[in-house]
């Protein structure tokens, strides 16, 4: 149990003196996934919200394939993304693969299931008189989108956490599509796996706390949102 204990220590030791190797994870990390959370938040919460309050042909077919869509393998989003971008794909000439913003795209898909199929759910889950008491109040089409999502704040933020939380700890898409390179596009989670495998357990502690410490940052956030 020694080499657990100064595992930890030596990871402390790691964060507290700035290791350059540690905190380039950290930053590919924090940029790809606030870049895919941005992403799937702005298209995923106005789809969620669609899906679950409007009925339409084929809402039960729609509501399957996203629902599917949350069990994708990582390794296949990331083999999907890696054949896009690549050299021979069709998104070829812009050269995004090995980078943050290819790792960012396949993020977003990762991502994307999980806020519209939890966001429909809230929605679903919403008070249907709602929507009549606001018309007989004079309320107009975008008052009662904004006070239908408000009624739906809570789920909404959930969804967004969830989704945050695949992102952060995914390494499939990270590997294929950003290359783990050191000092670019390695992230957090393709670190631990590699300095483990290597020996290098301090170095994995410290990896691994940061993203403990980004989970408990991101729940304290919410929580406060939640007491506003």
């Amino acid at each position: 149990m020694d080499f657990i204990f100064a595992g930890f220590i030596e990871a402390i030791r790691l964060l507290w003196g700035g290791d350059g190797q540690t905190w380039s994870a950290v930053a590919a990390t924090l940029k790809a996934s606030s870049g895919s959370m941005a992403a799937s938040l702005t298209l995923g919460i106005p789809l969620g919200f669609l899906l679950g309050y409007f009925d339409f042909p084929a809402k039960r077919q729609v509501r399957l394939l996203v629902d599917t869509a949350l069990a994708l393998p990582t390794v296949f989003i990331g083999l999907v993304v890696y054949a896009f971008i690549s050299s021979r794909g069709p998104l070829g000439e812009m050269g995004l693969l090995f980078t943050i913003p290819g790792i960012a795209i396949g993020q977003t898909i990762l991502a994307l299931p999980v806020v519209i199929a939890l966001s429909a759910t809230a929605v679903e889950s919403m008070d249907r008189h709602l929507r009549t008491l606001l018309i007989s109040l004079g309320a107009s089409r975008g008052q009662l989108l904004l006070s239908s999502l408000w009624e739906v704040r809570y789920g909404v933020l959930a969804a967004g956490l969830t989704a945050y939380g695949r992102v952060m700890t995914e390494v499939g898409i990270s590997m294929m599509v950003g290359g783990n390179i050191k000092w670019h596009t390695r992230t957090i989670t393709t670190a631990i796996a590699l300095e483990t495998g290597k020996g290098m357990f301090a170095t994995g502690i410290a990896l691994g706390l940061v993203l403990v410490a980004i989970a408990f940052g991101v729940n304290v956030g919410l929580s406060f949102l939640r007491k506003k």
